[in-house]
C-alpha cells in the first residue's frame, strides 16, 4: 500500500511538472531605461541565468553607454524616442535604470506604455526578484527606508523562534547517539578537543561563544581566515562531517541558549565585525536579527574566500533581511536538507560569480588573525 501510495505521488509529481511546462509563457522582452554600469549589471545577471524569462530586447538613453555594456546589447535610441521605440520592438517590459532621473525621466510616454499593458519596474525592484539578492552597491538608504519589508518583529518572530527552540530540543534528543559516535570519530581520528569554540557577533552586535564539531587539526601559529588556505587542516572525520554538515549540530546547543535560530545570517567572528561593517556597505544591519545555522546566502551562494565574495553574500543576507517570511524560512530549510542528502556540504563552494567581474569594490582589508582552529570563519561560514 505505501509502494502504490509513493508511486502515485510520483505520478503527480511529474504530471504536475509536464504541465507546468507546457503551459510556460514566452520571455518576457525587456528594454532597459538607461545604459550605465547598473544597467550592465542588469544585463549580466539577466544573460547569466538558468531561466530563459526574460530576454532584453536592448536599452535606451540619450547616447550610446561607454560604461561597459556587451556589444550585442543594442542601443536603440534617445529617451524621447520612447514611446515609439517600445512599440518598434515589442517591450514587455520597462526596467527603468537611469542613474540620473530628476529632468531625465520620460515620464509621459512611461505612463503611456503602462496604461498599455507594457510592465514598469525600478531597476533595484528588479534586480531583486530576478536574482534573490539586492545590489547594495547602487542602493541609497532611501528605498530601504520606505520599503515595505524588514519584518523583524511580530507573529513571524514568534513562530521562527518557537519552531527553532521545538527542532533543538527534539534534534538534541533524537540525535544523541549520532552525537556520541561523532565525538568518539573525531577524538580517535586527531589530537584536540572535540569541540570548537568560538565568539561570533550574535543579533544587536553582541558576542557569543558558537559551539561546532572540530574538524581541523589544531594549529598553534596564527592562519589565514579563509576556507582555501586551510583544506590541508581538514581532517578526515571533519571532512566527512563538512560534506553533509554535521559539524554544525552542536549550534543546537546556541538555539537553546537563545543566541541563534534555524534560519538567519551566518554569524562571523566577533574580532573581525569593525572590518566588515567598514568594508562591506550595510553590514551592520545583519545583526538586527538572530544568526542562523543556516541561512540564505548559504543555500544561495557557499564559501567565501575573500572580501568581494564576502560582499557578494551580503547581497544575499540584505534580501534574506529585508524579505524574511516563514515561507521563505521553509524554503531555505528544505533546501539545506537537499543540500545535506546528496552530500554538498560547506567543504565546498556553491558559487555563483557577481555579475562582472568590473565591479567596483572595496580594498582587500586585513583580518584579524587568531591562532585557534578556523572552522566556519568569514570564508567558511
Amino acid at each position: 500500500m505505501v509502494v502504490l501510495l509513493v508511486l502515485l505521488v510520483a505520478v503527480v509529481v511529474v504530471v504536475a511538472s509536464a504541465v507546468r511546462r507546457s503551459h510556460r509563457t514566452a520571455p518576457s522582452r525587456v528594454l532597459l531605461l538607461g545604459g550605465g554600469s547598473f544597467a550592465s549589471k542588469l544585463f549580466d545577471e539577466i544573460d547569466s541565468s538558468d531561466a530563459s524569462s526574460h530576454i532584453v530586447v536592448g536599452f535606451v538613453d540619450n547616447e550610446p553607454s561607454d560604461e561597459g555594456l556587451p556589444a550585442k546589447t543594442v542601443w536603440l535610441g534617445r529617451l524621447d524616442r520612447l514611446a515609439e521605440i517600445v512599440e518598434d520592438v515589442g517591450a514587455d517590459l520597462i526596467v527603468v535604470a537611469l542613474p540620473d532621473r530628476r529632468g531625465h525621466l520620460p515620464l509621459e510616454p512611461l505612463l503611456k506604455s503602462r496604461v498599455r499593458g507594457v510592465v514598469v519596474e525600478d531597476a533595484l525592484d528588479f534586480y531583486e526578484r530576478l536574482t534573490g539578492k539586492m545590489a547594495i552597491e547602487a542602493i541609497t538608504p532611501g528605498p530601504l527606508i520606505h520599503s515595505n519589508g524588514f519584518r523583524n518583529h511580530g507573529v513571524h518572530q514568534t513562530i521562527a523562534r518557537g519552531v527553532s527552540v521545538a527542532a533543538a530540543v527534539a534534534g538534541l534528543g533524537l540525535l544523541s547517539p549520532l552525537l556520541a559516535l561523532i565525538a568518539v570519530a573525531i577524538k580517535l581520528d586527531s589530537r584536540g578537543p572535540v569541540l570548537f569554540v568560538q565568539a561570533r557577533a550574535g543579533k544587536d552586535g553582541r558576542a557569543f561563544r558558537l559551539i561546532k564539531f572540530r574538524t581541523m587539526r589544531p594549529s598553534e601559529d596564527p592562519v589565514s581566515e579563509w576556507a582555501q588556505d586551510n583544506e590541508d587542516r581538514i581532517t578526515r572525520v571533519g571532512r566527512l562531517l563538512r560534506r553533509f554538515r554535521l559539524d554544525e549540530l552542536p549550534q543546537l546547543v546556541n538555539i537553546l541558549r537563545g543566541e541563534m535560530n534555524l534560519v538567519g545570517p551566518r554569524p562571523h567572528p566577533s574580532c573581525n565585525q569593525e572590518v566588515f561593517e567598514q568594508s562591506i556597505a550595510y553590514y551592520a544591519l545583519r545583526s538586527t536579527v538572530r544568526p542562523g545555522v543556516t541561512g540564505w546566502a548559504q543555500v544561495c551562494y557557499g564559501y567565501a574566500n575573500n572580501i568581494e565574495e564576502e560582499t557578494e553574500k551580503m547581497r544575499y543576507d540584505l534580501y534574506y533581511i529585508k524579505n524574511r517570511t516563514l515561507r521563505l524560512d521553509t524554503r531555505i530549510l528544505l533546501e539545506t536538507v537537499r543540500i545535506v542528502l546528496l552530500g554538498h556540504g560547506s567543504h565546498k563552494a556553491r558559487y555563483r560569480a557577481p555579475a562582472r567581474a568590473d565591479a567596483a569594490m572595496p580594498p582587500e582589508p586585513t583580518l584579524s588573525a587568531v591562532p585557534v582552529e578556523i572552522d566556519s570563519l568569514p570564508g567558511q561560514s
